[in-house]
């Protein structure tokens, strides 16, 4: 029984990992299996007998429920563009609540503010300049490389969507629609830039969120914000009335999806507590 909780525990850590507002590293810790993951990480050889064990069947799931949905997703972002992201904003602006209040557990200081306010201000003008100077990104072996750094960073630091990135950068769909249709041009070097980023920071990232966690997290919070005001497809919402409504209900569906979420985030700490 233990077994196949953590198996579906995994499927929406995997599910988590890929849709856009919903971060895996969150979904561990509310499951109560980020602590095992980092503590994998951080010494792989002295706890792999102790650890390996209880992750195989997250392992199992993550990769069902993250290939799963890749495809889906894909599939929406190719055929309704504007209406899937705006569900998507609807998604992550959702969250925005969920992540501020995380953010603050340990208390906020004047440092956790300048962290927000900074980070949001740096990614927000990289953005528009990247919008200004008209640059182009081209999915290639060392974008599919970077984007691999940004779904490991997703799962090593709780509140973090890989999404949040790779959106803004168009390279969201390109990857993974990759991971959907099984390409190796993508898996491969996607795979290589998750790898290199968990032996090389997991580690780092731990010690960063136990000594500054408060910093840390409002960090990640001003990227969340200045990407998301990035990907928000203004243009849409004044072609028709029909695509304004249409964009509006996606909005709203992806908000009260959040909430839903968000509750049912509550309602598992309060049981896991007792």
């Amino acid at each position: 029984m233990q077994f196949f909780i953590r198996l579906f525990q995994g499927v929406f850590i995997g599910l988590g990992a890929v849709l856009p507002g919903i971060s895996g590293g969150v979904l561990c810790v509310i499951f109560g299996i980020y602590k095992t993951i980092m503590e994998l990480l951080a010494k792989p050889f002295h706890n792999f007998r102790t650890h390996v064990p209880k992750l195989i069947p997250v392992g199992l799931g993550g990769i069902i429920g993250f290939l799963g949905i890749a495809n889906v997703l894909s599939v929406l972002l190719e055929r309704y563009p504007e209406p899937s992201v705006c569900l998507f904003v609807g998604l992550i602006g959702g969250m925005l609540p969920t992540l501020y209040r995380e953010a603050g557990e340990q208390g906020r200081q004047y440092a956790s503010y300048v962290s927000m306010y900074v980070s949001m201000i740096l990614v927000f003008s990289l953005l528009v300049a990247l919008q200004v100077l008209k640059v182009v990104i081209t999915p290639s072996f060392g974008w599919y490389v970077f984007c691999g750094f940004c779904l490991a960073l997703s799962v090593i630091a709780p509140g973090m969507s890989f999404s949040t990135l790779l959106m803004p950068l168009g390279l969201y769909e390109p990857f993974v629609a990759g991971i959907g249709h099984m390409d190796l041009g993508v898996l491969i070097p996607g795979g290589l830039g998750t790898l290199a980023t968990v032996i090389l920071f997991s580690k780092a990232v731990s010690i960063l969120f136990q000594k500054h966690y408060s910093v840390a997290f409002h960090a990640i919070v001003g990227v969340v914000i200045a990407a998301t005001i990035m990907i928000i497809p203004f243009k849409s919402f004044v072609e028709s009335s029909v695509s304004f409504i249409v964009n509006i209900l996606c909005l709203t569906v992806g908000i009260m999806a959040a909430v839903l979420l968000d509750r049912f985030n509550k309602k598992y700490d309060v049981e896991k507590s007792v």
